[in-house]
């Protein structure tokens, strides 16, 4: 049995890692040549947790690869597309790059005595998988659905930070498709990576497709809903968010997962995904009410820290203000859709001058603002001088941060939405989102 995966990004190249470490047969593809230049002298392109480990021990064992298409479809039984579909500015899903690896899926099928199993992890709209991946497919390589080849949808549902850990163990397995023979060979190729214990779902691909949307949509309504009883504590003297979110935490109806209070949602996933949900859901018909408001609370956490820091300074203009930590969370060095883009964004349009520091996300944070932002290389240099300092992403290294750190900051005022430092005696004046002012 050979795999091939189709797209080396976050979701390719983690499953693609394991599988190779695992000694399963595989072979990555991507358009991209620096990229696959990066992979194969052992160095993933972006940053993730043990992903250089596995993908040293999977280049080792049996990863191959490769910017050739025909490749991977002359010679495997298994084709995943990992592709990604980003977000339009309409707020529409983007499928220009999944429609293009279709077509040449199609046109290499015309090549090839295989008759593969094209499974989409790719994000999509319920419908894509039949009404447009398919008919592509079908329409370049002059072959049917069921006879050249088969489709089936097979979301994933890894978190940046854990891609590897959620690879390894994950909590569910959702394969959509009409073809049991199909069905059957991928939920056996599962339980051969997994065992036979490994849960597993059975539906129709547009359940699938949807089961993902849904799954993000409600992430998003949990942050956004702890964000929103966070900003009810601000103006309540002595409440504590924290551990408010860690009793509701404990009734088994809630969770504790996606409780965690701070400057909003952010990354490549749930923004785009409750953006694509609320267009798909007005384009037949349905007003998403509740989730144009998980949007809206998202979209106001910005504004309450702007205006915790002018409430102290008066005015923000000319203020040197520090922003700790780019990334849109720890572990990662993602800044898609990152709260504190849209923080630097609002307070260079007042005129603020910002200095910026974080562990792993300075030259992707760079390539957005260039020089219009000061870039630290140290604590040390980011608090210098500075008359602010806001704590957005939790780094294991701020939280360490003592009264020393702060000894050189012009004005001693500390914004920590995350709230790492509350239980520190610091020798500033110092604000913390859900945290009632006393």
């Amino acid at each position: 049995m050979k795999i091939g995966i189709i797209g080396l990004g976050f979701v390719g190249l983690s499953f693609a890692a394991v599988l190779g470490s695992k000694g399963f047969s595989v072979i990555g593809f991507d358009n991209n040549k620096k990229k696959i230049e990066k992979i194969n002298s052992k160095k993933p392109p972006f940053f993730e947790p043990k992903l250089e480990l596995f993908l040293k021990k999977a280049l080792a064992k049996s990863l191959e690869i490769s910017s050739d298409i025909r490749k991977v479809v002359k010679n495997c039984d298994f084709i995943f597309l990992t592709v990604g579909t980003p977000k339009l500015k309409s707020g529409h899903i983007d499928l220009s790059m999944l429609k293009n690896a279709s077509k040449d899926i199609g046109t290499s099928l015309r090549y090839s005595q295989k008759k593969p199993i094209i499974v989409v992890k790719s994000t999509v709209v319920p419908g894509t998988t039949i009404n447009t991946i398919r008919q592509i497919i079908e329409k370049s390589s002059g072959e049917k659905n069921g006879n050249g080849f088969n489709i089936v949808t097979n979301p994933e549902f890894l978190k940046e930070g854990s891609a590897i850990e959620d690879t390894l163990n994950p909590h569910l397995v959702v394969i959509g498709g009409l073809n049991k023979k199909s069905i059957n060979r991928l939920r056996s190729f599962y339980q051969e990576l997994y065992g036979p214990k490994i849960k597993i779902m059975i539906t129709n691909p547009q359940t699938a497709e949807m089961i993902k949307y849904a799954n993000n949509s409600f992430l998003a309504t949990k942050i956004s809903f702890i964000n929103q009883i966070s900003s009810l504590c601000q103006s309540i003297p002595g409440i504590n968010i924290d551990e408010i979110a860690d009793a509701i935490g404990v009734d088994p109806r809630i969770g504790k997962q996606f409780l965690k209070a701070g400057p909003g949602y952010g990354g490549s996933c749930l923004p785009k995904d409750l953006s694509t949900m609320i267009e798909f859901s007005s384009k037949i018909g349905t007003n998403p009410v509740l989730l144009k408001a998980v949007r809206q609370t998202n979209d106001l956490q910005i504004k309450q820290i702007v205006q915790l820091i002018e409430k102290k300074l008066k005015s923000v203009k000319n203020k040197r203000i520090t922003i700790l930590g780019l990334s849109f969370k720890e572990n990662t060095d993602d800044v898609r859709e990152s709260r504190s883009t849209e923080l630097i964004k609002t307070l260079l349009r007042k005129n603020s001058k910002i200095t910026v520091h974080d562990p792993m996300a300075m030259k992707n944070m760079e390539s957005i603002f260039t020089n219009k932002i000061t870039y630290a290389n140290s604590l040390s240099e980011a608090l210098k001088n500075s008359q602010c300092v806001v704590i957005m992403t939790p780094w294991k290294v701020y939280t360490k941060l003592k009264n020393s750190d702060f000894q050189k900051m012009e004005k001693k005022l500390i914004v920590d939405t995350r709230r790492i430092l509350s239980g520190k005696n610091l020798n500033a004046e110092y604000l913390a989102l859900g945290l009632g002012l006393n």
